[in-house]
């Protein structure tokens, strides 16, 4: 079950890497929006869902918060010149204050509500003719929650395609070369103004329907449940990059989702042994540091052999 549910959250949190990705290495763009993006694509379904809206509308709602929180920190950045990471700042300060008047309180449970979650455990145990266990592998599993775990994986899958589509038409293409070369795009005539607003937009979309999804899954939303999340996204980011090198983009888009599951099977494996829960972002934040430094001292390292052996 451990196993499960992690993987489970994992690929949930593969969406909040791949927004991260899109702000982070593919517009330069250091965006801490993502913190207050979640909380609010939680917030927003959560909300939704105890009002009787569809789970799957409601998530896409969430996205949809998200978006405009991105736009908002866009527009910060390009129309009033403040900088990227006061203007993202600015923007996560606000949504704190912005997701308690959505939710009401500062924690919305959802267990005895219609969630995504429960609808994919009904469907797996209707397929499996009313079971509730299956034998996997000499591992007895509960079916709703490995019928969770194909749900997580549908989505991540239909996600990552769509955005692997849509950054190979020319708008996406714009964007990327936005990105890439800022000056040359304007020399073209793109406003790289609007690309950047359209990039963050889109990012934290992604990472809004990860906190809708993550509510969903979790079975609660809480107004505290965004915090670190961008330390978490660019570690899930670093793992995958270091996984499939600097690549094309849909290899980037399959290493942001194989970082995110491998980090949550590492934590989840570190609070197995007996790591206490309240050093998790220590950890977290340490996870970070050594993606980021043994990479370059790996490389050093090497280069010196070479260097000594020529």
């Amino acid at each position: 079950m451990l196993l499960i549910g992690s993987l489970t959250i994992g690929l949930i949190l593969s969406l909040l890497a791949l927004g991260i990705y899109i702000s982070f290495k593919v517009f330069g763009f250091a965006d801490i929006t993502a913190d207050g993006s979640l909380t609010l694509g939680a917030a927003v379904a959560a909300v939704l869902i105890l009002r009787g809206v569809n789970p799957l509308a409601a998530a896409a709602a969430g996205g949809l918060a998200g978006m405009a929180a991105g736009t908002v920190t866009g527009i910060l950045h390009t129309r009033f010149n403040i900088h990227a990471l006061l203007s993202g700042i600015l923007v996560m300060t606000a949504l704190y204050s912005v997701n308690l008047r959505i939710m009401g309180r500062s924690n919305i449970p959802l267990m005895h509500s219609p969630t995504l979650a429960q609808q994919a455990g009904d469907l797996g145990r209707r397929l499996a003719n009313g079971r509730e266990n299956l034998l996997l592998g000499g591992w007895e599993v509960d079916i709703g929650a490995l019928a969770a775990l194909a749900g997580a994986a549908l989505v991540v899958a239909a996600v990552g395609l769509l955005l692997f589509l849509f950054f190979h038409t020319t708008l996406g293409t714009a964007m990327r070369a936005t990105g890439d070369n800022a000056q040359m795009m304007r020399a073209q005539g793109v406003h790289t103004g609007n690309m950047l607003v359209l990039g963050l937009a889109v990012a934290n979309g992604l990472i809004a329907l990860s906190g809708a999804l993550l509510a969903q899954f979790q079975g609660f939303a809480d107004v505290q449940m965004g915090i670190g999340m961008v330390v978490l996204g660019l570690a899930s980011v670093i793992i995958g990059q270091a996984l499939v090198g600097n690549s094309r983009f849909g290899l980037a888009i399959v290493g942001a989702v194989m970082g995110a599951v491998l980090f949550r099977l590492l934590i989840a494996i570190a609070l197995r042994w007996g790591l206490n829960p309240n050093d998790l972002k220590l950890m977290t934040a340490a996870f970070v540091f050594a993606a980021l430094v043994l990479p370059n001292l790996i490389r050093n390292r090497k280069r010196r052999q070479v260097v000594r052996h020529a």
